[in-house]
This record gives structure tokens, C-alpha cells and sequence, in this order.
């Protein structure tokens, strides 16, 4: 049975409770195996419970030195009493000097501290205790983010102006660069905003007229990484050239916020707009050839297009692709029955095969088809080829070779290009 001696506002900076008649500080500190928190106790003295109420400064920095002791019991381990124990004396009791010699000497949890309003500049001089005269029982959690922050940049030798600050504020990239960039004036310094409005114009100028189309190839909300690479190049160099000042981390921030929208609007067209965005749309109306189309994967999976339907038939095969492809299924087919002619993309290898049809099957006897073989360049490649081969059948693919027919010629061809 535990009773509430003494507790403050913040509901995780450690508590007094009496346990069995004994005064113990309690606190929460990590979690268990099933990520429930851990709490720990720990027996103190009125002595203790005496300062721990009057000093805020001084119950904080107990909390900062106990909290590693908490994360090495981990998820299942005990805390160690005794080394808790030893420690109240010098965080609660001793002088100021001495209070600082202790946390040269242990570890304790600098986060704790700084969220709770501590002097970084004096915590970084080893002065804890003179650090915690501005300290504030309710926590900015924010404010200790953006301390570590600024250590990751610092340690790999990123340092930033008053303007990348705040690019890096608006995008929402200042306290984790790997989150989605997004635009958050409000986050940004008044001041300072009309100056972050001028890069971002810059960026937007830069890459007016580009989308980043999508890859059906890696699922259906995967974009074409050739066509993130290009508008990331023409916007980086956009930005260095207007405003030279700015650092590598706020560039960067800017051309991802750029492609991280290009790619947004590519995810939310409907397949047919996004051909037709790509300038690949050219299989529907009356100078449509193919009327019956069907679309198989390397596990045999099958799918019908017709074209009285109401997709095209490159949209109808992208989505299958985007629906099936993986690791272990990168060959697709598309087939023309009644013409006897078909093409097989190779995902894996970048290339692709046409099959014709040159003599049917009679009897015993298997039919007779010329194969031929062609590299492609990326998705558009493949975008670009399917829409030929929709429209106007093998032969429309002739003036997107070579193609070559000697399967070891091919492979040279292949391993030429690989090696460059």
C-alpha cells in the first residue's frame, strides 16, 4: 500500500510516497517487455523529503543522475537500490561545488534538465547547479529536441544562420530530418518568414513544368526515383544560385519539400491521368489498334483488358503491375492473342523482349516465334514502350530499339551498360 507524500504538477518528475511505513521516492522510467512504463522506489530520509519539497533545482538534478541507473535495469532488471541510494546525499545535500564535481563524474540525463527550463551554456561548462536557476517545473520537451538537434548538426560539422533556421522551421525538418517536409509558416519567425518565402519561390520557379511520375515497378504509391533525382538537381541548383549563403541542411530541405509535393499530386491522379500527364496516353479513340489485350505475371496470375472498357489499356496494365509486382515476380507480359504478338518486360534487367508469332502450331508441330531483345531506360522507357506496343502493335516498337535478336549479342549489350 502505497500513500502520496509528496507530488508535484508535472505528472513524471519522481514522487514521495510511503510504502509500509517507509519514505521511498518513486519514478517512472522506461518500459517492460509488453512497453508498459517501469516504476522504480527507492528508499530516502525526511532529511530528503525535506529538500526535495523546497528545491525544485535540486529535486531535478536527483531525477537526471537516478534516470540512468533506471534505463540499465532495462525492460526486466531491478534497480540498483544502493547506487540510487548514494547518490542523494551529493544531489540534495551538498554544496553547489561539490554538486558539480558529482555530475562531472556520473552519468545523468542532460534531456531532463534542458526540458525543464535548465541554462544550456552553463550545463555545457559543467555548471549544473548555477544551470538550474532558471529551471521550471513544467517541461518543454521541444526545447530539449531542438538542444540534440543541434548536437547531431554540430557533430558532423553543420552549422546554420539565422535563415536556414528558419527554412528548416518552416519545412518541419528542423527537429527530425526524416520526417515529410511540410509547409509550416506559423512555425517561422514573423521576421523572418518573407525571406523564406523568396527561396521557396525560387525552388518553386525552378522546378515549374517537372513532375515526378510514378513506378508502378515498387507498388502503387512508389514514384519514378529518376525524376525525383532531376528535380532535386534543378532545384538545388536553383536555390545555391540565388542565395549562396544558405547552408547544405537548408537546400536540401527546400528540394525535398519540392519533390515531396510533385510526388503527392503524382499519388493522388487516377493511373489514366498520370499516363496521360507522362505524354504516354495515346491508346484510346479510333487510332487505337489493339481491341483485346492480356496482361500475365511471372506466377502465372492473369487479367483480361478489352477495349471497350471504360481504362485505357496501359492504365489497366500499370495498376496490375503496381498490384503484383515484387522481389520475387519482376517479368510481365503483355499479349495480343489474335495477332500473335507480344511483349515481356524484364523488371530485374532493365529490358525487354518482343515475341511475333511466325508460324502457328499444327498438330505435333510447336509454333515459331522470333524473339527479339532491347534495353530500357528506366520506367519512362517502359512507359514509352508499352504505349507503342498498345498502339500500334511490335511493329510500332521498331524505331525504339536496337533490337537484337542474338541472345549473347544482347547480354555483351547488357553488361556494357551495367559497367558504366
Amino acid at each position: 500500500m502505497k500513500d502520496i507524500v509528496f507530488t508535484r504538477t508535472s505528472g513524471w518528475i519522481p514522487s514521495v510516497v510511503r510504502e509500509d511505513g517507509e519514505l521511498k521516492l518513486m519514478l517512472g522510467a522506461g518500459a517492460d517487455a509488453n512497453h508498459e512504463p517501469r516504476t522504480f522506489t527507492f528508499s530516502i530520509s525526511e532529511a530528503h523529503l525535506a529538500v526535495i519539497r523546497e528545491d525544485l533545482a535540486r529535486h531535478l538534478l536527483l531525477w537526471s543522475a537516478v534516470l540512468p541507473l533506471c534505463d540499465a535495469a532495462g525492460t526486466r532488471g531491478r534497480l540498483d537500490e544502493n547506487a540510487a541510494a548514494a547518490l542523494l546525499d551529493p544531489a540534495l545535500l551538498a554544496a553547489p561545488a561539490d554538486v558539480d564535481a558529482l555530475f562531472r563524474r556520473i552519468r545523468w540525463d542532460r534531456s531532463r534538465l534542458i526540458a525543464h527550463g535548465a541554462d544550456i551554456g552553463l550545463l555545457e561548462r559543467g555548471q549544473v547547479c548555477a544551470a538550474m536557476r532558471t529551471a521550471t517545473e513544467t517541461p518543454d520537451g521541444k526545447r530539449a529536441q531542438e538542444y540534440h538537434a543541434d548536437r547531431r548538426r554540430a557533430e558532423r560539422g553543420a552549422v546554420l544562420g539565422r535563415l536556414d533556421a528558419a527554412i528548416l522551421r518552416y519545412t518541419g525538418q528542423y527537429l527530425h530530418g526524416a520526417t515529410v517536409p511540410r509547409r509550416m509558416p506559423d512555425a517561422v519567425d514573423p521576421a523572418l518568414l518573407p525571406r523564406v518565402m523568396r527561396v521557396i519561390a525560387t525552388a518553386e520557379q525552378a522546378s515549374a513544368g517537372m513532375r515526378i511520375g510514378r513506378d508502378p515497378r515498387r507498388g502503387k504509391r512508389a514514384t519514378d526515383r529518376r525524376d525525383w533525382d532531376r528535380m532535386t538537381t534543378a532545384v538545388e541548383a536553383a536555390v545555391r544560385r540565388a542565395h549562396p549563403e544558405l547552408a547544405d541542411d537548408a537546400v536540401r530541405t527546400v528540394s525535398v519539400l519540392m519533390c515531396s509535393e510533385a510526388a503527392d499530386r503524382s499519388r493522388s491522379t487516377p493511373m489514366e491521368d498520370d499516363e496521360e500527364a507522362a505524354g504516354h496516353r495515346a491508346d484510346v479513340g479510333g487510332s487505337a489498334r489493339k481491341t483485346a489485350l492480356s496482361f500475365t505475371d511471372d506466377k502465372g496470375v492473369e487479367k483480361k483488358w478489352l477495349r471497350d472498357g471504360p481504362r485505357t489499356a496501359a492504365a489497366e496494365f500499370w495498376e496490375f503491375v503496381a498490384d503484383r509486382s515484387a522481389g520475387d515476380n519482376e517479368v510481365f507480359t503483355l499479349e495480343d492473342e489474335e495477332m500473335g504478338e507480344g511483349i515481356q518486360l524484364h523488371f530485374y534487367a532493365d529490358s525487354i523482349a518482343r515475341v511475333t508469332t511466325l508460324r502457328e502450331g499444327v498438330g505435333r508441330s510447336d509454333p515459331e516465334y522470333r524473339v527479339e531483345y532491347s534495353l530500357v531506360d528506366g520506367i519512362g522507357g517502359y512507359r514509352t514502350l508499352v504505349s507503342a506496343f498498345v498502339r500500334g502493335g511490335c511493329a510500332a516498337l521498331e524505331r525504339h530499339g536496337p533490337w537484337m535478336a542474338d541472345v549473347a549479342e544482347f547480354e555483351r549489350a547488357r553488361r556494357r551498360r551495367n559497367a558504366r
